[in-house]
């Protein structure tokens, strides 16, 4: 099989702890790269899940924020029809 090369500008400090994990579980940082360029090819994906935050505006971030501490939480509806007759109630009265 022919060989290239590929070089690329990587940040010190995360080869370096790239590099101390790849030795740490016995192998160099080359033989990682190799074997995660293998999967891709063999799985047809990266090999890991890869996924962004969600930019949501600021009225939405508190919300999240609300409901993650617990405040500003309406009440529990015991079922679907229950809820949404408060919400069209709710409706109504604007």
């Amino acid at each position: 099989m022919a060989q290239t090369t590929y070089s690329f500008r990587i940040d010190e400090n995360i080869k370096r702890k790239a590099e101390a994990f790849c030795d740490d579980v016995g192998m160099n940082l080359s033989t990682a790269i190799m074997i995660c360029l293998k999967r891709i090819i063999r799985e047809n994906r990266f090999p890991f899940e890869i996924s962004s935050e969600p930019d949501y505006n600021a009225e939405t971030k508190a919300a999240i924020a609300d409901v993650d501490a617990g405040r500003n939480l309406s009440r529990r509806f015991s079922s679907y029809a229950e809820m949404k007759a408060e919400l069209d109630a709710e409706d109504d009265d604007e």
